[in-house]
């Protein structure tokens, strides 16, 4: 190999706690960009060996209680779960280890690096996040999202520098959040995922209703929000919405209310009305005034 290309894969040393789904995904992910992965930490040791077998046989596993024994990583990464960021933080900035060019970064969506990571500032390491915006179900597909994703970076300058390298080394894309800003910004991210894969689990309940099993519901309603995302990528919001709000059938919005509450399907009727709503409002344009206040008296 030319000195060339080891200058390339030549790449800081990276250790994660929290070997869950992201924190493993994320080091398959970093591995695949040439980057050691020299420690995968977790509360269970069969869970850091499980995680780290997926990674490389160089990497070691680590149980909670063994954390002294964390190495020297240029950047440490803290995947836990938001309650225990601040605790792990304590935990690592006790260790007496050297700051010297380290950077410790947690993957919370609604938590300021300021706020959780303050021990680790202290004691000289630059500290941040690196919060990846994607649904992760899985480590193996989940490494394979993460490359090309959009990546929410935030913390001190130092700190925003090295996350928005590894961005790039994943083919990714960062964008900056104001720290105050970040629940909201979580709530956002929530709100496009989680709430949507609620929603359809709502929806899938209606179609039992109407005599579906689970397994075929789902792969009804696929396809269905399979279109709608292509539509979201390809126009705004109010272009994109199709159907029944979108064409002002206030006949069949009438059906769909009396449907949901002859069925007493209560959540399914509230946030019909809610979401009905928000997507009169999307379709103001496109139908006219007397039947937008129809259907809003229908909904309310």
């Amino acid at each position: 190999m030319s000195i060339a290309s080891l200058r390339k894969r030549r790449k800081p040393t990276v250790s994660i706690v929290g070997s869950g789904r992201l924190g493993t995904a994320l080091a398959m992910a970093l591995s695949a960009s040439h980057y050691e992965i020299e420690a995968l930490v977790s509360r269970k040791i069969a869970h850091a060996r499980r995680a780290a077998a997926l990674v490389g046989s160089a990497t070691i596993a680590l149980s909670e209680k063994e954390m002294q024994a964390l190495p020297a990583s240029k950047i440490i990464l803290i995947t836990t779960p938001d309650g225990e960021i601040q605790k792990t933080a304590a935990r690592i900035a006790a260790l007496n280890a050297s700051p010297r060019a380290r950077t410790v970064l947690h993957t919370s969506g609604a938590l300021a690096a300021s706020e959780v990571l303050a021990p680790l500032a202290a004691a000289g390491f630059a500290t941040g996040s690196l919060h990846p915006v994607v649904s992760i179900s899985e480590p193996r597909t989940g490494a394979e999202k993460l490359r090309g994703a959009f990546y929410c970076v935030e913390g001190e300058a130092a700190a925003s520098r090295v996350a928005r390298s590894i961005v790039k080394d994943l083919q990714g894309h960062s964008f900056h959040i104001d720290s105050k800003s970040k629940p909201l910004y979580h709530a956002a991210a929530v709100m496009a995922s989680g709430h949507v894969t609620a929603l359809v689990a709502l929806a899938m309940e209606m179609l039992v209703q109407c005599g579906l099993d689970e397994k075929t519901a789902r792969r009804v309603l696929l396809p269905l929000l399979e279109s709608t995302v292509a539509n979201l990528s390809n126009s705004e919001p109010a272009t994109a919405l199709t159907g029944t709000f979108a064409r002002g059938d206030l006949v069949t919005v009438r059906r769909h209310l009396q449907a949901l509450s002859d069925m007493r399907l209560t959540e399914a009727l509230a946030v019909y009305r809610l979401l009905g709503q928000r997507s009169l409002e999307l379709a103001e344009k496109r139908i006219d005034a007397e039947t937008r206040r129809q259907i809003l008296r229908a909904l309310k």
